[in-house]
């Protein structure tokens, strides 16, 4: 559930295409994840396989199609904002992002969101994603590989239902 609600504090919105999203740089990502609600959690941390075809994939599916009612994005240089408003299956949850990106190599997105009525008892979600450019991906990996914070990896092109 965690994904999702990470997925959704970044929604993109369909205004700007994939193309105009700024692109980052095709090989092996580490993102940190920080939750700081109420007591401050341990940063969760997995790595991405990522080339251009991945990143496409991910942008049309953080657009959440059919979700949200509202979805703003706006892309001002190394900054992109987002403004949601969706409906997460009778909870309704209103978030707004700012990604700051370090050229194509690095990122920092800060979100926050409110949820009505509260999912999984949590009414408010501030969470900081970082995400940096490690090299290339590791042998054997493919585009979409993704390593979970448990250690676990899965194909994040197998999740969204799609062939790599």
């Amino acid at each position: 559930m965690k994904s999702l609600c990470a997925l959704a504090l970044v929604a993109a919105a369909t205004a700007v295409s994939a193309q105009d999203f700024p692109k980052l740089k095709a090989g092996l990502w580490t993102t940190t994840m920080t939750s700081l609600n109420g007591e401050k959690q341990e940063p969760r941390v997995s790595t991405l396989c990522l080339d251009d075809s991945v990143q496409q994939e991910m942008f049309k599916m953080s657009t959440m199609s059919g979700m949200c009612s509202k979805h703003d994005l706006k892309v001002s240089g190394n900054i992109v904002t987002t403004e949601a408003v969706c409906d997460l299956g009778g909870t309704k949850m209103q978030s707004s992002s700012v990604m700051t990106l370090t050229g194509n190599v690095a990122y920092r997105t800060e979100a926050r969101a409110k949820f009505d009525p509260p999912m999984n008892g949590m009414s408010d979600s501030k969470t900081v994603i970082e995400g940096k450019h490690v090299g290339a991906c590791k042998p054997g990996q493919q585009p979409g590989d993704m390593t979970l914070p448990n250690g676990r990896t899965m194909n994040i092109r197998q999740m969204m239902g799609r062939k790599g």
